[in-house]
């Protein structure tokens, strides 16, 4: 199959690499070219993190502040598909990520070309999503699948893991009680399953319906509890990011929102969830499909 195809990505602990590989993977055996492309900053950031360096990314990460990146050699000039991989960090597109999106050089390749978007995170990504979909939309890209892979553990028992993760390196089970964080090795594995779906519209170059067909099989699931926390968080969020971010001394205020992202998920949320299930949610139906619905598409 004469089809030119970039996969571009930004990954700290190598999960995107592992999912890019079985993504791409059908389309490799039908002989579709894949160019693999890493995204590298010049400043790195480092994995495992330490907890300081960890927040001190949430201002730049929450108001979208790019960073420089290392040169990016592409082989080619133009591609059949683009396939992007992403993470959310702090309710927000990573900073590598986002700084790709608004490279001057990458936007001119975007141009026209069909995508294909694949975010892998804790459990929280429609926020980061919605801000993916702009960029590509500014940038004259053709957005024609989503799959969102988080990690299906309950909200709290992931926050843990993932932290654990973040600060040793090991993605194994944190005291041998918990499940292992992130996004399963089987998950991991069936993302190839969307990559064959993808390579009869590749081959057709005829791209209508994919969305459906992947979410058909479940390549995107939308939590009405956490579309609901998030939906909530996300101006909590720029709030905090906007104040931060102006302060000579950020230190002291960079801690003070570490404990009130503890306080926002173990007491808050729970409250929030109680109080929506009770005065809102019964009446809310059509509003909550139509929301949902926007996460599912890519339009």
């Amino acid at each position: 199959m004469d089809k030119k195809v970039l996969a571009i990505y930004y990954t700290q602990s190598g999960q995107m690499g592992e999912i890019i590989n079985s993504f791409t993977r059908p389309l490799v055996e039908v002989g579709a070219s894949v160019e693999k492309v890493l995204i590298k900053p010049v400043v790195e950031y480092s994995f495992p993190w330490t907890g300081n360096r960890f927040f001190s990314v949430m201002p730049d990460s929450v108001l979208g502040i790019p960073e420089v990146l290392q040169p990016i050699d592409l082989k080619e000039k133009s591609y059949d598909l683009i396939i992007f991989g992403y993470q959310p960090w702090f309710l927000s597109p990573s900073i590598p990520s986002n700084s790709l999106l608004n490279h001057p050089d990458f936007k001119d390749v975007l141009k026209g070309t069909h995508i294909i978007t694949i975010s892998a995170g804790r459990n929280m990504w429609l926020n980061a999503y919605d801000r993916i979909k702009k960029a590509l939309r500014d940038a004259g890209a053709n957005l024609v699948g989503n799959i969102a892979l988080v990690d299906k553990h309950p909200n709290t028992i992931s926050f843990i893991t993932i932290f654990y993760w973040m600060l040793t390196g090991k993605k194994e089970r944190y005291l041998k009680i918990f499940p292992k964080p992130g996004v399963s090795e089987e998950d991991i594995t069936n993302t190839g399953k969307f990559g064959t779906t993808v390579v009869k519209n590749l081959k057709n170059s005829n791209w209508e319906g994919l969305q459906q067909e992947l979410l058909d099989q479940n390549a995107v699931v939308v939590n009405y509890n956490l579309m609901l926390i998030e939906g909530k968080a996300k101006f909590i969020f720029a709030a905090w990011a906007k104040f931060i971010a102006k302060r000579k001394n950020k230190t002291p205020w960079l801690s003070a929102f570490k404990y009130y992202l503890f306080v926002a998920l173990f007491i808050g949320a729970p409250i929030l969830l109680t109080l929506d299930a009770i005065f809102v949610k019964p009446f809310s139906t059509r509003r909550i499909k139509a929301k949902k619905q926007n996460y599912l598409q890519v339009i």
